[in-house]
């Protein structure tokens, strides 16, 4: 498929902010039956399964979320509580399929989850409006506190990661991972790992720099691990992480469009193939379609930074890229090809002109209602003034919100497509 700029946006993928909760909620919804097939798109989540309510705040235990991802059956999560979920340093683990976790189903403000992760190791999984902020949770520097904000591991594919915030992770924002080499063959590596992943519409920010990874300087948006396959990074807003905005390793598979990435320390869009980790397999060639997306540096962005680095063997596909300020080239090992080596059928993007603002109003969890940490994001990425940081005690550290409860009551809503009738 040949890619030319100015082709339309399919409608689910960016949506107008109107004034009214209900058509502000719905402008935001994934559709109903979707005509773009692969790459996670088609994923279900708990659809026609047992609405299951969340009615407190706590980490484990009656009426929680935990309680509720433990469930084994197809469900749909709901919210009759908003406010801070404290995982106190702990990670809800998604281990059984079919489950929709709807975050725009909270009153205002919201959900926000502080002080641990999210992990994903199964099918059928869908996450919307969620904020996610691992933060420093109180370690030392260098102490080997590592946390994603949302990860998918082994055994995870068909799931959508789509409208959701992830800020202040200690290892990576949001990441598909998992084995490098699980099975005797290639399809087995790749069945056996993330594939099938959507990561859309999200805010994936200040990835914490100097902080508790024991590496030291660690702010990271987004790593797509080696072999894993059908992954789909599509409408992001990619803000002040140092590096991995986003970065696919070897022999890994999927498409980066319409993302919006600014302040991009030392890395863009990267790829590498690790000789050292591949010792004993057969290099596998990496296939990457990089279309309509929007680069600009910001403070912490090095002048050498360029918008594209590629090592190790791989086909990328590289059309209708804007890099408003910084250098716009392409530097690496990388074979540039004229089609893409890897798209969803029925998926078309939108041409690069008009991704920054839409990017800006349609990012992240609940754009119809952000909480202040995400309007300060987005607030300083327009004027520029957006950093890296170390912690998140440099920006007013994690939020504090009053508990609020409202029933939850299933006639209001369209409960096929999340939205409200």
């Amino acid at each position: 498929m040949n890619l030319k700029t100015g082709i339309i946006v399919f409608a689910f993928l960016f949506f107008q902010i109107t004034n009214s909760y209900s058509q502000s909620l719905n402008d935001f919804a994934l559709p109903e039956n979707s005509k773009i097939f692969g790459f996670g798109f088609e994923t279900k989540g708990g659809m026609g399964g047992e609405i299951v309510k969340v009615t407190n705040l706590n980490k484990s235990g009656e009426g929680s979320l935990a309680e509720a991802i433990e469930i084994d059956k197809p469900r749909i999560i709901v919210f009759e509580v908003a406010g801070i979920i404290d995982l106190e340093e702990s990670v809800l683990r998604i281990e059984n399929p079919f489950i929709t976790i709807a975050g725009q189903t909270a009153s205002n403000p919201g959900i926000s989850i502080i002080r641990g992760g999210i992990s994903i190791s199964t099918h059928e999984v869908i996450i919307q409006h969620i904020r996610v902020r691992p933060g420093e949770a109180g370690h030392k520097k260098k102490d080997g506190w590592e946390i994603d904000g949302i990860a998918t591991g082994q055994g995870s594919y068909n799931v959508i990661i789509d409208h959701c915030t992830a800020t202040w992770a200690t290892d990576e924002n949001i990441s598909p991972s998992g084995p490098r080499f699980e099975g005797a063959n290639v399809e087995e590596w790749r069945k056996n790992t993330s594939h099938k992943i959507l990561i859309s519409n999200c805010i994936i920010a200040e990835g914490l720099s100097n902080s508790t990874h024991a590496k030291g300087e660690h702010s990271k948006g987004s790593l797509i691990h080696d072999n894993t396959s059908e992954i789909a990074i599509v409408g992001n807003l990619y803000a002040s992480n140092m590096r991995r905005n986003p970065f696919f390793k070897g022999g890994s598979q999927g498409i980066i469009v319409n993302n919006y990435v600014f302040n991009y320390g030392r890395a863009a869009v990267h790829y590498n193939l690790s000789p050292q980790e591949w010792e004993g397999h057969k290099w596998i060639t990496g296939k990457m379609s990089v279309v309509g997306n929007v680069f600009e540096f910001g403070k912490d962005t090095q002048e050498e930074t360029v918008a594209g680095h590629f090592r190790g063997p791989v086909e990328v596909f590289w059309d209708d890229n804007k890099v408003i300020s910084g250098k716009d080239e392409l530097t690496g090992s990388q074979t540039l090809v004229e089609k893409a080596p890897v798209w969803p059928a029925g998926f078309s993007a939108l041409n690069s002109a008009k991704v920054k603002d839409k990017v800006l109003n349609s990012a992240g969890a609940r754009p119809w209602d952000r909480d202040e940490i995400d309007k300060r994001i987005v607030r300083q990425v327009k004027n520029k003034t957006n950093r890296i940081i170390d912690s998140e005690n440099e920006v007013g550290g994690y939020p504090t919100i009053k508990k609020v409860s409202r029933k939850f009551n299933p006639n209001e809503w369209n409960l096929k497509k999340m939205t409200k009738k």
